[in-house]
């Protein structure tokens, strides 16, 4: 019904009210709470990804070191660029000598290794005793401490993040900006330089260190460094000439900085032995400037290395920002499948095709840094000055990281191409895998556009002439997509994945070309997983577990009946009301059936098909499965209605975390792969309570991943068990502390594991938030008491901040767009225990501009 505000005043039992507020929260405002904070220990593994999506990365250390360069198409873990460090140079300001400190600071024993701590880190060289690392991605910032320096020296490090902006979110930079105060009584001169490998050529996973030889190799050869300058932005662009340009070694790496006073060395002079950084080492302490003199192209086999220098004088008191930029453009991507020779599969990738080299993506970034530091600081801020709890808020943000490492490449044409994780110096199980990516909600809700690319190619490449779906994308896709059996809980999932796009972009044209495949994907259920067509699956169903279930369990069925109630609505809204209410009956048969079936009075178990020969192993029978709600969580997520009775699945989420979630390990058992351990807490993928464990039980049923404890933990707040959601993520997230395992760094089948992008649906459940543009309808419902409310949302075609304060007599909220346009029909929320919905006569535009605040109550 579409009333307007004044019948609304009249009639309604709550008065409600349409505002303007004049201002908004600007970036940096009272909304910027910090990131999460390490010191000593917890320093030494962070690993913070910097670059953007597709580009492949660049990690800061915890000591503010450059570390797992994974520039080159590939990962690449421990790998390391000889002598590509920042260092500061001070002079003057009392100091008798010149004082040089590399930009690190200095590392922890033990010193492993037969030939002592590796040069080419530059670890000989003198560093900051002390430092402070926040980390709030796609920020991080750390405090430098050295008390014997007459200045403090930060250093904050990011590369552009800014929701429902895919471009300049994907720019092959890291940028760095040290921040240098004088603490002296006089003049202070300082000079900051970065200094780097030119590595073209490098195939992206050797060792390039540990031998005097770190410049020499087959690959490297025809390299040179040239400067460059545009305006008031200078630096140097390290290319080479011995690759085609359609080789994966192609490419280019640049340097540059917007300072006015710079000085460079495109060559540092070679040698015996060490001469090459002996002589750097000795013009940068004593002179403080480099000569400015031309490159020169490298021998076969050699490389050079290359200095860009930034001078500044700081009076007393005085502060000078140094930024620079690290840029690169290797734009030929390959398939680093395990088992795939390197180079063999090569295509272009996305970022690529923007750029004529680094240096443009370089001298964009800085030509408009204000503004891509702003927009980014805005998210940030969004995100960080919200009230959910810290662990929730720093699960949220880190783990949205993962798709801007080399887990998700994007090829040419924004085709998004993911593995599971990444191993070491490949992949980790390619491509989209289906029912790894059932779990994954940061880039659906962050770049839509990306995720939308997924679902064109599930259905309209991987679908099969029999219904069936490749769970697995092969590069280059080819229709059909491969030979492997489809998996039951992707494929389900997949419907709903369309659903969830839909529900974000509202564009009905693009759910008109996939709906055919759609229903195709859904119907085939009825020949391979549910031939009695009675809403539940018996038949043999592969699943995430890289197993088969053999009869009826809730955790595939579920999503089975998300999907028929997803493709319900669908089939509705494109008028195909037949099949609407064909899907509509079945769902409500089948979620009937499942119920009456499988709930033993405390949680959903499974029904094994004992008949089947195959069933002997790796079942989960009477056991508590942490999944067994999988598609009821994806129901939530979407804003689909409760597939089984709300009481039996909030009955069935307190089992879960009572029977699954263990407070420490130490006499635990497992062979499995051990994600947990010792002291720490986690939850279980299955155990056995009630007894009956299967002599081989579920394969991963010991382990713990952060997926499914997100996935839960999002469950539960979404059923109003806060203080149980809480505790898994605090204890995913304590797990995660820098010193046991990298923050920015969950693992499962490799690094930066998908599944763990499940932890957006915690924002979704505190906050209550559901959009969908084409019912132009925005709700927030949140879970988080009576106290004043304030979140993030990303809502397809806007993103900004909800805010709201509570009183028992009256709701005063405020929905502020900080980048893009919302088009409301309706506005839903919460008080008093009910949902009030307020349906506008006229669509309602809420810009930057024109944000609005409704009231309810007296």
């Amino acid at each position: 019904m579409s009333i307007s505000r004044r019948s609304l005043l009249q009639t309604a039992p709550l008065a409600t009210q349409l505002a303007r507020p004049s201002v908004a929260h600007p970036a940096g405002s009272p909304m910027h709470a910090p990131g999460r904070v390490f010191r000593g220990l917890a320093l030494r593994e962070i690993a913070f990804p910097l670059g953007g999506l597709g580009t492949g990365t660049v990690s800061l250390g915890g000591f503010g070191n450059l570390r797992d360069w994974e520039l080159f198409n590939r990962p690449n873990k421990g790998g390391v660029l000889p002598f590509t460090f920042g260092a500061l140079r001070l002079s003057g300001g009392g100091l008798t000598k010149p004082a040089v400190r590399v930009l690190e600071r200095q590392r922890f024993p033990p010193y492993p290794g037969g030939y002592g701590l590796h040069r080419e880190q530059a670890a000989g060289l003198p560093h900051f005793p002390d430092a402070t690392f926040e980390g709030a991605y796609p920020f991080a910032r750390i405090a430098f401490q050295d008390p014997r320096l007459p200045v403090s020296v930060s250093l904050e490090a990011f590369n552009p993040l800014i929701p429902l902006d895919t471009a300049n979110s994907s720019l092959p930079v890291a940028i760095l900006s040290y921040l240098v105060t004088s603490r002296a009584a006089a003049r202070l001169d300082a000079t900051l330089a970065f200094s780097a490998i030119n590595p073209i050529g490098y195939d992206g996973y050797s060792n390039l260190w540990g031998s005097l030889a770190d410049r020499w190799n087959p690959f490297f050869g025809k390299n040179i460094n040239e400067f460059q300058k545009d305006g008031s932005i200078q630096g140097i662009l390290l290319r080479g000439e011995k690759y085609s340009p359609e080789s994966p070694r192609y490419g280019s790496l640049s340097l540059a900085t917007d300072s006015e006073d710079v000085s460079y060395r495109l060559r540092w002079d070679s040698g015996e032995w060490w001469d090459d950084f002996q002589r750097w080492w000795n013009e940068f302490h004593n002179l403080g400037r480099f000569p400015n003199t031309p490159g020169q192209l490298s021998p076969d086999k050699l490389t050079d290395y290359a200095t860009l220098a930034s001078h500044a004088t700081l009076q007393p008191g005085q502060s000078k920002r140094f930024d620079f930029v690290i840029a690169w453009h290797f734009p030929n991507a390959e398939d680093y499948t395990p088992g795939i020779p390197p180079g063999s599969v090569v295509f272009p990738n996305e970022y690529g095709t923007h750029w004529k080299s680094a240096w443009t993506a370089a001298r964009y970034t800085l030509k408009n840094l204000s503004s891509l530091r702003r927009r980014s600081l805005s998210y940030r801020d969004a995100l960080h000055g919200s009230t959910l709890p810290p662990a929730v808020i720093d699960a949220i943000s880190s783990q949205a990281s993962i798709m801007r490492t080399n887990t998700v490449m994007v090829g040419a044409g924004k085709q998004v191409f993911a593995f599971e994780g990444s191993g070491d110096h490949e992949g980790s199980c390619p491509m989209n895998c289906t029912h790894v990516y059932n779990y994954e909600q940061s880039l659906a809700h962050l770049f839509p556009d990306l995720e939308r690319s997924m679902r064109n190619l599930d259905f309209l490449m991987n679908m099969r002439p029999d219904g069936s779906m490749s769970f697995r994308t092969p590069v280059p896709p080819v229709k059909g997509g491969n030979k492997l059996h489809p998996a039951a809980d992707g494929q389900m999932g997949c419907v709903l994945k369309v659903y969830r796009e839909w529900q974000i972009c509202g564009d009905d044209d693009w759910l008109r070309q996939l709906w055919p495949e759609v229903k195709r994907a859904l119907e085939y259920a009825w020949k391979q997983w549910d031939a009695d067509r009675d809403g539940v699956m018996e038949g043999e169903q592969h699943n995430t577990y890289d197993i088969n279930f053999y009869g009826p369990n809730s955790m595939v069925s579920t999503l089975y009946l998300g999907a028929l109630a997803a493709a319900a609505r669908m089939a509705s809204h494109l008028g195909d009301t037949e099949t609407a209410t064909r899907y509509s009956e079945l769902q409500r048969a089948g979620s009937a059936k499942l119920d009456t079936l499988l709930w033993n009075g405390e949680y959903y178990v499974q029904k094994v098909d004992e008949k089947n020969p195959k069933a002997a192993k790796y079942q989960y029978g009477d056991g508590c499965l942490a999944d067994q709600l999988l598609g009821q969580w994806f129901a939530e997520v979407v804003g689909l209605d409760h597939l089984l009775p709300p009481g039996h699945v909030r009955q069935a989420l307190q089992s879960i975390h009572r029977h699954n979630f263990r407070h420490g390990f130490n006499d635990f058992p497992n062979t499995q792969r051990l994600f947990a351990i010792d002291d720490e807490s986690g939850l279980l993928i299955c155990t056995w309570p009630k007894g009956k464990r299967p002599e081989l039980p579920l394969v991963y049923s010991d382990e713990v991943w952060t997926g499914i404890e997100y996935q839960v933990a999002a469950h539960l707040i979404y059923e109003g068990l806060l203080h149980e959601g809480l505790s898994l993520v605090e204890a995913v997230r304590a797990r995660y502390n820098g010193d046991r395992r990298n923050p920015w760094n969950e693992i499962e089948l490799g690094h930066h594991y998908a599944r763990a992008m499940s932890s957006w649906s915690l924002l979704l459940a505190y906050s209550g938030f559901r959009y969908s543009a084409p019912e132009k309808l925005l709700a927030f419902h949140p879970r988080a008491g009576d106290g004043p409310f304030r979140c993030l949302f990303v809502a397809g075609s806007a993103w900004g901040v909800y805010s709201h304060t509570r009183t028992p007599q009256s709701l005063e909220a405020t929905i502020q767009v900080l980048e893009g346009q919302l088009v409301l029909a309706t506005l839903e929320l919460s008080f008093r225990g009910k949902t009030e919905r307020l349906e506008f006569k006229n669509v309602q535009e809420v810009t930057p501009n024109t944000p609005c605040s409704a009231h309810f109550g007296a």
